[in-house]
């Protein structure tokens, strides 16, 4: 800093060897900073006389009429490490936000990143909408930095009972149900769940326990053992299903978490010399575009991605605005295809 110039928050910066938004944050007693960092921080404003520049504090505070759409790398067998579910709803996101005049800036981000800094106060978006999330133990926890930051953010997925913060999603137990009792009604007597059922994948787990639900409601015993758990590939899908028939147990349904672990499941089922359904009858979950050209076209449970796309982007909008977060679970529609008919 030249003698006589005026310190800026870059100069505190320096001194303190912390990124300029720490300094930002600390200026803001920002919770995200710790209290020994905090101090030290003010400390060194108060030693070079720093005052806060009304009129850009001011331009910051002003609207961008912009909104971050925070999408989460997912691994994929391709290149592009994003669940094609994710695909259909940023297209009616990105509708959505331009119909009410928002630009949308989107980010891929990965979860050891630094994604939950502030995009409110650099300006670059009013609001935030969050998109996957890999491994939900992790990424709770900067939930919980987001929504003490006070940051106005959305998130697609299973409900936070434990925080007060915005959240749409699908039913998972209800279609979870619907899924296992149309298994049933085919005649099917010995049905299987493929998908991570824990606390890391809540959406999963939601989904099992409308399996086990239906199943203890048609008099059948659940047999954790004939549960496998999976992440949402195709890779995964055939891994956990062709230990599932290696093993001593013999089903003639299996419930896929997704639609893509569900093509893993009918590869690995027709490499073991099975048919489906003749044999086992298959479901996945999502209704993502190939699950119709799949051989067999596959039964799943629908989401309906322009409805959910809509509610986000006026969700975001309505916190922006000032009204309180809430929780909104949408219905699954059951659609069912060749892969679960009866024999």
């Amino acid at each position: 800093m030249k003698s006589g110039s005026k310190a800026t928050s870059f100069d505190i910066a320096y001194r303190a060897g912390v990124s300029q938004s720490t300094v930002s944050r600390a200026l803001r007693n920002s919770p995200l900073v710790n209290e020994e960092t905090r101090l030290k921080i003010q400390a060194i404003a108060k030693e070079l006389n720093y005052k806060v520049d009304k009129n850009a504090s001011s331009l910051r505070s002003q609207e961008s009429k912009t909104l971050a759409l925070l999408l989460f790398e997912d691994p994929t067998s391709d290149d592009s490490q994003i669940n094609p579910f994710f695909m259909t709803m940023l297209g009616s996101i990105t509708r959505a936000s331009a119909h009410r005049g928002y630009d949308l800036l989107v980010s891929f981000q990965q979860m050891d990143s630094d994604w939950h800094s502030d995009y409110e106060d650099t300006n670059k978006a009013d609001g935030i909408i969050l998109l996957g999330y890999g491994d939900y133990v992790d990424y709770k926890e900067k939930l919980v930095q987001l929504h003490a930051q006070g940051t106005h953010f959305v998130r697609w997925g299973a409900e936070v009972k434990d925080m007060n913060i915005a959240t749409l999603g699908c039913d998972n137990v209800h279609g979870g149900y619907q899924v296992t009792e149309h298994l049933l009604k085919q005649n099917r007597k010995t049905c299987a769940f493929v998908g991570t059922a824990s606390r890391r994948a809540p959406e999963f787990f939601d989904r099992y326990k409308g399996h086990c639900q239906a199943l203890s409601d048609a008099g059948i015993q659940v047999d954790a053992e004939l549960q496998r758990d999976a992440i949402s590939t195709e890779e995964a899908g055939f891994a956990a299903t062709k230990a599932l028939l290696e093993s001593d147990k013999s089903i003639d349904a299996l419930f896929a978490a997704s639609d893509l672990i569900a093509i893993g499941a009918i590869r690995a089922i027709r490499e073991k010399g099975l048919g489906v359904p003749e044999d086992i009858a298959v479901a996945g979950f999502d209704d993502i575009a190939i699950a119709q050209f799949t051989r067999p076209s596959l039964t799943t449970a629908k989401q309906d991605t322009l409805l959910a796309g809509e509610m986000l982007v006026d969700n975001v909008l309505g916190l922006i605005n000032g009204q309180p977060p809430q929780t909104t679970l949408l219905p699954s529609q059951l659609v069912v295809r060749d892969s679960s008919l009866a024999k």
